[in-house]
């Protein structure tokens, strides 16, 4: 009897020991892995972008190696398409997606986002032959207007809603979308705001005009996979003490305050 109990005991234990495991979330298996996988897409002045040495920098990544550091596990950077991101996050190629993704309802019903660790919007960037002509983005919905986006983001999504009777083209990078409208193949590009306030700023994007005052409102978030409630719990409790330990102003100024990292851009 004492034997049958023991065992009995010992394949409950193994059965707990294979829940546990199976249950576990993407912040524990980073922890036990010795290293946090997180999906990017490097192109999102800037919060991630490539800089002359072929590293991956920026506000959200300053943010990630901190969260490692904080786990005591290493970064690793998996990058893909940003329209790759939410699938490869699915398909278990990564922990979590940490590459500027906004929390929107239907993003939310496949994944599980954070608190929102910045708040955006989407902004516009105009040819200068639009001086005069165009002052708010309601006087862009017109059909002799050229509109670029970026594909797969909330800035094409708000060009859709805001801009139905606007002609618009998708682009894999919003450097390409910035691009045309230098090129005056379009007319306007549509990104979010802190990426068109420095594209604008760079030397080779001079001659645009820029709509400065964001028309959405959309918060920043890092995105587990669904269901993996102990993640979210650890990254919001993270965010909260960053913010609260000085360590998100800090990171906040060095990228958004301070310029002279754009020098070392590629």
């Amino acid at each position: 009897m004492l034997k049958r109990y023991c065992s009995a005991l010992l394949i409950s234990a193994a059965a707990l020991i294979q829940i546990s495991q199976v249950h576990a979330g993407a912040i524990d298996d980073a922890v036990r892995r010795g290293v946090l996988k997180v999906g990017t897409t490097p192109t999102y002045i800037p919060f991630e972008m490539t800089d002359k040495q072929g590293r991956i920098v920026g506000f959200e990544i300053d943010l990630l190696n901190v969260m490692s550091q904080a786990l005591g596990v290493e970064l690793e950077l998996v990058v893909m398409p940003y329209t790759e991101l939410l699938p490869g996050l699915l398909a278990k190629k990564f922990d979590l997606i940490g590459s500027g993704m906004t929390v929107t309802q239907e993003r939310n019903l496949r994944l599980n986002f954070s608190d929102a660790f910045i708040v955006v919007g989407q902004s516009v960037l105009l040819h200068p032959r639009l001086a005069g002509k165009v002052s708010s983005i309601e006087d862009l919905d017109d059909a002799g207007y050229r509109i670029a986006v970026t594909e797969g983001t909330t800035g094409k999504a708000a060009a859709q809603r805001f801009l139905g009777a606007a002609r618009l083209s998708s682009f894999a990078t919003p450097e390409e979308g910035v691009r045309q409208v230098v090129a005056g193949e379009a007319d306007a590009f549509i990104h979010d705001a802190p990426y068109n306030l420095i594209a604008v700023n760079r030397a080779e994007n001079g001659t645009l005009l820029a709509l400065e005052q964001p028309f959405t409102f959309e918060p920043l978030a890092f995105g587990v996979k669904k269901g993996d409630f102990d993640s979210i719990n650890w990254i919001n409790h993270f965010l909260n003490q960053v913010a609260q330990d000085g360590t998100y102003d800090r990171l906040h100024d060095k990228w958004f305050k301070d310029t002279t990292w754009l020098a070392e851009l590629d």
